[in-house]
């Protein structure tokens, strides 16, 4: 078996609690033995189950940290005083104008020049973009802060 960890040590230092977490103490700790390379075969021997409930659990783990991501992205969309749809078929280098535009609206600074402001989109759009072209309706948020984010729609209405 891998070196030994002390997982219950590791979720203390780095603020885990169970109480207020998406994630299960079980999943923490797969998540953390994987995060640290430990192969679920011998996650398995530690924690006296099979290969495929480790695989099962990190899965569920994985998938709920990205719902939680998609929570916050939410929140922080529904207190951004600009937010953009960029409509699929959209050509990357239109973005940025669009973006500005609806920032001078609300009076909020960009705080991106334009090639940034691309490359934040197509970082955080991921697979959405292919080309120069947006392949899938985005909304793109600006905060107060200036701060971008970006996250794709959930529907063809809009907002």
């Amino acid at each position: 078996m891998s070196e030994e960890i002390d997982v219950d040590a590791l979720l203390d230092r780095v603020g885990f609690d169970p109480e207020h977490n998406v994630l299960t103490g079980r999943q923490a700790t797969v998540l953390a033995l994987r995060e640290r390379g430990v192969p679920q075969a011998d996650i398995a021997e530690r924690l006296g189950t099979s290969r495929a409930n480790v695989a099962n659990v990190e899965a569920s783990a994985r998938a709920n940290v990205e719902k939680a991501r998609e929570a916050v992205a939410f929140a922080e969309a529904l207190r951004a005083p600009v937010r953009v749809t960029i409509e699929a078929g959209t050509d990357i280098y239109d973005v940025p104008d669009a973006v500005y535009a609806a920032a001078d609206e609300s009076d909020v600074t960009v705080e991106y020049g334009a090639p940034e402001l691309m490359k934040a989109v197509v970082d955080e759009a991921d697979d959405a973009i292919r080309d120069r072209v947006v392949m899938a309706r985005l909304l793109v948020s600006v905060g107060r802060d200036g701060l971008v984010t970006v996250r794709r729609s959930a529907s063809a209405d809009g907002e």
